[in-house]
């Protein structure tokens, strides 16, 4: 007979829900990184084909490591789908520009594991200013 810790890290679903966790992990990295304005780091996400809707990503990183204003997106209701090494992350988000709210929208996000990694290849994503509620600020 298993030890139950064991048993339990065996159980149907457990690897799912691990591998879902690390996806949301690699979602919430970005943001921290982009909060932080971490070039490296934000860069460190991306595999090095990695886009932003039709763009490269190294623009953007320019951009937001570089800017005056504090970006604070936080997302909540994820959606996390996961086939071996492909990975889709569905987050609606809020934007806030130093405090202020700024627009809503969804975050599409197709991942690859790569070396044991979640890494971006693709982001897409809309921008609304409503409906929304700039309230939201994750879970």
């Amino acid at each position: 007979m298993l030890p139950f810790f064991l048993a339990t890290s065996l159980a149907p679903g457990a690897s799912a829900q691990t591998a879902e966790q690390e996806v949301l992990e690699a979602v919430t990295a970005l943001f921290d990184a982009m909060r932080a304005k971490d070039a490296e780091a934000l860069r460190s996400a991306f595999l090095p084909e990695g886009r932003l809707g039709t763009e490269t990503t190294e623009g953007w990183i320019s951009s937001v490591s570089t800017s005056e204003a504090y970006l604070d997106e936080v997302t909540f209701d994820e959606t996390i789908l996961i086939d071996d090494a492909l990975a889709m992350a569905w987050t609606p988000y809020n934007l806030f520009v130093n405090g202020d709210f700024h627009h809503c929208g969804i975050d599409l996000f197709s991942f690859r594991k790569v070396g044991g990694q979640w890494k971006i290849l693709q982001i897409d994503d809309t921008r609304r200013e409503e409906p929304c509620d700039p309230e939201r600020r994750g879970n």
